[in-house]
């Protein structure tokens, strides 16, 4: 382990330690509370691996306390894949458990084998989760009506609303704007996360899509020119580090939301140059929140990754 832990910095990131929507989320409807910063939870491991339920809960206390405005379960940066059956159900318990009701839970469940998806669902309970984020297909490869088959059956199934997931450079298969568009008309498929990095593909859905719809940005650096056309915010993963920021990008004015999508320029290629969530963790691993420690076949950052995200850091203080 390259990194050494910076005890307590990340108090500095606490801009709301009592979040507004925590006392009106009833009589929100599942858009309304979906609007602006989810963070796409890492899950924290021991050295031995083991899932670090203390680091989790900092990370959740750090992200709510810093601005967020709903948190993303055992997604991509959670590591999920490498996550048993029974991990992933003690990681969405102690996420449920952490966050108390604060602020909006969308667990992250899709995959490959529809069939599969839909036996977890029926074995799922959805107390207190508000939305599915589920990955389009991966590996297999399927048509435009293959993916449109396999949301309809997971929407129709599922009790609680559905984020589409497009990412086409994990899944090797990109949802198109008019398949994204035909989806939007089921009515429990409420919103695409868009991570194709294609903003014309991105305007292609915005303007069409129905007016309750929500088009959030699956990259951080993108968030900004999502909002200009019609979006409604970002799944992230450098919230997780830094929710205040992401707080000012996504609610502050315009100046303030340009400041901070600029200054995410440094530390963005650094969160991915060794494949997500290498950086980010490697990042609050400096901050103290949790270790820098990830499941094969992933590494921590290398000596000199680590190098230079601590001299981002530092510039952080």
């Amino acid at each position: 382990m390259w990194c050494a832990k910076t005890t307590h910095f990340f108090q500095k990131q606490n801009v709301n330690s009592s979040h507004p929507i925590i006392f009106s989320l009833p009589n929100l409807n599942t858009m309304n509370q979906l609007q602006g910063t989810g963070v796409a939870l890492v899950t924290p491991f021991h050295d031995d691996y083991s899932i670090d339920f203390d680091g989790l809960k900092r990370l959740i206390d750090h992200v709510i306390n810093g601005g967020a405005d709903y948190l993303v379960a055992l997604g991509t940066t959670g590591e999920t894949v490498t996550l048993s059956s029974s991990e992933k159900k003690q990681v969405l318990k102690a996420c449920l458990e952490y966050n108390a009701g604060r602020i909006p839970v969308v667990y992250g469940m899709g995959g490959n084998n529809t069939m599969s998806v839909l036996s977890e669902i029926a074995s799922t309970d959805f107390t207190a989760i508000t939305a599915i984020l589920s990955v389009s297909p991966y590996y297999n490869k399927p048509t435009q009506a293959g993916i449109i088959a396999h949301y309809k059956a997971i929407a129709d199934a599922c009790p609680v609303p559905v984020i589409l997931y497009n990412i086409p450079g994990r899944t090797m298969s990109n949802i198109t704007a008019e398949t994204t568009l035909s989806l939007a008309e089921h009515s429990n498929i409420i919103g695409m996360k868009e991570a194709s990095g294609n903003l014309e593909q991105c305007m292609q859905i915005a303007a069409k899509m129905p007016k309750d719809f929500l088009l959030i940005s699956g990259d951080d650096l993108m968030t900004k020119a999502l909002y200009s056309i019609g979006g409604s915010g970002i799944i992230s993963v450098m919230a997780n580090a830094l929710p205040a920021t992401f707080k000012a990008l996504c609610h502050g004015n315009e100046a303030e939301s340009l400041k901070a999508a600029f200054s995410l320029l440094p530390l963005n290629n650094l969160m991915y140059e060794e494949s997500n969530p290498v950086g980010i963790k490697n990042l609050l691993c400096h901050m103290g929140i949790c270790d820098d420690q990830v499941r094969l076949p992933m590494l921590r950052a290398s000596l000199g990754l680590n190098q230079k995200i601590k001299a981002e850091f530092q510039k952080l203080k």
